[in-house]
């Protein structure tokens, strides 16, 4: 078997040594753009990040597994691991294999309640439950996240048997963006729902990143 060379070997022990001091944040696809527009604003040099397929959004149920694969993949890479999920349909699971490894992940049971902070959104929960929440990301991919895999592409009367219980569409704005507003007010329409748009900026998501 051929060893590796020197060079390979000091190559491979600067990166080691660059990773001291390092943060690898994993992340939902979806928290990407938001993420790096946190750390350009705040100077957080000392976090990296990688992120998992924005369509797990989809698919709860592999969720823990992919992150599970991402921390061995990185973790002797990296002084720490934060995981940039909240329990996201998991059903706990995620929260569990995080206590398991000794990584620690952003509180809160979804992306909607952490944006919204995680204290109000469990105040009014109960008050909302015929709300429909879109992100900045799910209105820029609405119809890939939202109206594809429903299949009201192909079939927009099933509309009203996936949407006739709700009532509004809250539009949770993290950038004051008027044309993403003017979007969001399109989604609303074609869903039927009356249209909220509130300014929630990044919310608990700032917070658990300020703490690292």
């Amino acid at each position: 078997m051929q060893q590796p060379s020197d060079q390979h070997l000091t190559e491979n022990g600067l990166a080691l040594e660059a990773a001291k001091g390092r943060i690898l944040l994993i992340a939902c696809g979806a928290l990407a753009r938001e993420i790096l527009d946190l750390k350009a604003a705040n100077g957080w040099t000392h976090l990296d990040l990688t992120c998992l397929p924005a369509n797990l959004h989809l698919y709860p149920e592999k969720i823990t597994d992919a992150v599970r694969a991402a921390v061995a993949k990185h973790r002797d890479q990296y002084d720490d691991i934060f995981v940039v999920y909240a329990d996201c349909g998991t059903g706990g699971l995620l929260q569990a294999a995080c206590d398991e490894m000794g990584v620690q992940m952003v509180a809160g049971p979804h992306c909607y309640s952490f944006y919204e902070g995680n204290a109000r959104f469990a105040e009014t929960a109960e008050t909302e439950i015929t709300t429909f929440y879109l992100t900045d990301f799910l209105v820029r991919q609405f119809d890939a996240f939202i109206i594809k895999p429903m299949g009201l592409d192909r079939h927009p009367e099933l509309r009203d048997m996936y949407f006739g219980n709700y009532e509004k569409l809250v539009y949770q704005a993290q950038t004051d963006d008027p044309a993403l507003t003017e979007k969001a007010k399109t989604c609303a329409a074609t869903l039927g729902l009356i249209f909220e748009r509130r300014f929630t900026g990044y919310g608990d998501l700032k917070v658990a990143l300020e703490s690292l």
